[in-house]
């Protein structure tokens, strides 16, 4: 089960999503400094204590990922951080 479940519409075509999706990771490993690679549609990510996949489909992205015991505290934050940068790829 994911610690964290963000899904989003973007009625945009999957390859305008992908794009979005790029800036967003870009930013978030940044911020959260993961490694990321691309497995078809999805995007998936990990570092030392987290590892989740940005799912894109025609109708949304769908992101899930899994914290590990030293970031679980940190839930709330990482998890709304995500949604902030999701609604402005959106907006």
């Amino acid at each position: 089960m994911a610690d964290i479940d963000v899904k989003r519409a973007h009625g945009r075509s999957v390859a305008e999503a992908r794009k979005m999706a790029e800036v967003l990771i870009r930013k978030l490993s940044q911020q959260f400094e993961f490694e990321h690679r691309w497995e078809g549609d999805t995007l998936k990510f990990e570092r030392s204590g987290v590892n989740g996949q940005l799912d894109i489909t025609p109708s949304d992205l769908h992101l899930t990922a899994k914290l590990g015991l030293m970031l679980k505290p940190l839930k709330g934050r990482i998890e709304k951080e995500i949604q902030t940068a999701l609604d402005k790829q959106l907006a």
